[in-house]
């Protein structure tokens, strides 16, 4: 997948595509990473970006131009998925990742200030992308936790591709307790169902702790479920 990420502060890309299992996926060229400074696009010497609200407002306002010019740039008159991340858009989700994943080519776009001009959106054709009710300084931190939900489902960059299917929400419900070595610890004891070697009764007992934890912590969720099942 090709990645586009237009921002004021390409800076803080920097680590997050270079290390864990995003840095790995970039490594093997699953992963193909672009960041693009939009001040490059500034017709001013100071290169802002940044102008005052019509109307009137406190803060200031991403203006249009920097930002149409730098993604036409970006596409090339190519037809291109393209998201800004933004608090006023439609919450971002499990199954919104999977879908994105299928793009082989994605620009997001990350805001600033008080936002970017309307122009931009509607020029560029953006879908606005919330990943829950705040606000944030920037679009930055959203981006990498939409592109790294994203590359999850994306084949290879996880060492196995099976792991997304027993997850929180991959079924509508959040993920069961799990456990390791040792099997005691600080007189805490592992589940004695997970060591009898009983796949049918430790899949049951999964299924209800799952149920459990998504009805006390979302019970939203947990009612989508009941409803649907």
């Amino acid at each position: 997948m090709k990645i586009h990420i237009m921002t004021l502060f390409p800076g803080m890309f920097d680590n997050f595509f270079k290390e864990s299992l995003i840095g790995k996926a970039v490594d093997k060229k699953i992963l193909d990473i672009d960041i693009v400074n939009i001040r490059d696009y500034s017709k001013k010497s100071s290169m802002s970006v940044d102008d005052y609200v019509y109307g009137g407002g406190s803060g200031m306002l991403m203006q249009v131009e920097p930002i149409v010019d730098c993604y036409r740039d970006i596409v090339k008159g190519r037809k291109v998925s393209t998201y800004y991340l933004s608090p006023r858009g439609k919450l971002f989700n499990q199954d919104m990742a999977k879908e994105m994943a299928k793009d082989e080519e994605t620009v997001y776009i990350c805001g600033h200030y008080e936002g970017i001009d309307e122009r931009a959106l509607t020029l560029t054709g953006a879908s606005e992308i919330s990943i829950g009710d705040y606000v944030l300084t920037g679009g930055e931190l959203p981006c990498m936790i939409v592109v790294d939900t994203v590359a999850r489902f994306i084949k290879g960059v996880l060492s196995n591709d099976d792991s997304t299917k027993d997850e929180s929400f991959a079924d509508g419900l959040l993920e069961y307790p799990q456990y390791t070595r040792p099997s005691e610890y600080e007189g805490l004891k592992v589940p004695e169902i997970l060591l009898s070697g009983d796949h049918a009764k430790v899949e049951a007992w999964r299924k209800e702790k799952a149920l459990e934890i998504t009805k006390k912590n979302r019970p939203d969720l947990y009612e989508k479920y009941i409803n649907k099942n």
